[in-house]
């Protein structure tokens, strides 16, 4: 889903869950997501991660620990689905918005994002195709052609 640049991500939060997640990790751009009336009726618990600046000011306790500990774990969980974008703007370059409009920028990223799916499968992928066509070789035609 593609949105103009000044559109915030917390308002588009109720566009990128389906309704049957249990659970959903999110940034610290989400901050206050769950109070939201249209993310109300999802029934998902929502784990934001806390801005960097509050993490700062926790106070030297014994809750400072588990609260450290607990934001690490949903930054784990959200390295894993970030990955895909570190692959399409380093690896691609695709670092901002080349076309004019909306529909354009979706589009490609959406075409984009089908080639990161394919390039960090690709190992997958090779273990799977014959030993032959591994080896950029072509397969022996028969007489007839196929």
């Amino acid at each position: 889903m593609g949105t103009a640049a000044h559109v915030a991500d917390v308002t588009q939060a109720h566009r990128l869950v389906h309704g049957k997640e249990h659970e959903v990790f999110a940034d610290a751009g989400y901050q206050g997501v769950e109070k939201r009336s249209e993310n109300a009726k999802t029934g998902a618990t929502w784990h934001v991660a806390m801005k960097r600046g509050q993490r700062r000011t926790l106070p030297e306790s014994e809750l400072r620990a588990p609260s450290e500990q607990i934001e690490a774990l949903k930054a784990c969980i959200r390295a894993k689905v970030e990955h895909p974008f570190h692959v399409l703007k380093n690896l691609f370059g695709h670092r901002k918005a080349r076309y004019r409009g909306l529909k354009k920028n979706t589009a490609q990223l959406y075409s984009l994002f089908a080639l990161v799916n394919l390039f960090l499968a690709r190992r997958r992928l090779m273990r799977s195709t014959p030993e032959v066509l591994r080896m950029g070789k072509r397969p022996e035609m028969g007489q007839d052609g196929d």
